[in-house]
């Protein structure tokens, strides 16, 4: 972002730094705390095509299992009655499992992909990528999985979950 100055009445010189448009601002706001596991943050406008949701983090030394997942509603419902895509990551097994709740009913987990990415202790970079038919997910920039939509009505996908043995160190 490039610094710019102006005069103030008094002849100083006054630093303004430039605001950011929309298209630049991050696509989940977190609320005003830590990014504590569990976290809960607005997607503002809900997803759509050509929007991304990216989670920063490292995971646990001695981890179990992680979840990160796209739901409609921030109520306190766990989980919310319609999820877009839920991701289990299961290290017991080197798993990343994925799967959707309509109207409170689980389909079936997908569960084949071509690597199992995560390790502990270490930092990771999950993108989850909305186009018209369905979700891109990359994890430190290889393609994981396609995971085609349940849920039709894109914008009200809203709200981010995340739960399990990992921290959270950044969301765009």
């Amino acid at each position: 972002m490039a610094e710019t100055h102006r005069a103030t009445a008094q002849g100083r010189k006054k630093w303004v730094v430039p605001q950011r448009s929309d298209e630049d601002k991050p696509s989940v706001r977190p609320p005003e705390r830590n990014l504590a596991v569990p976290f809960r943050g607005h997607i503002p406008g809900g997803m759509r095509p050509g929007k991304k949701v990216v989670v920063v983090g490292v995971v646990d030394s001695c981890p179990d299992r992680f979840h990160v997942a796209l739901t409609c509603g921030i109520g306190s419902a766990e989980p919310p009655p319609d999820v877009a895509l839920e991701l289990c990551v299961r290290f017991r097994d080197r798993q990343v499992l994925r799967r959707a709740c309509v109207a409170g009913c689980w389909g079936d987990a997908d569960r084949a992909a071509p690597f199992f990415p995560f390790i502990a202790g270490q930092p990771f970079k999950i993108e989850i990528h909305c186009e018209q038919s369905r979700f891109r997910v990359f994890v430190d920039g290889q393609k994981l999985f396609d995971f085609h939509h349940r849920l039709t009505s894109l914008g009200d996908i809203d709200t981010l979950w995340i739960k399990g043995g990992v921290s959270v160190t950044k969301l765009a």
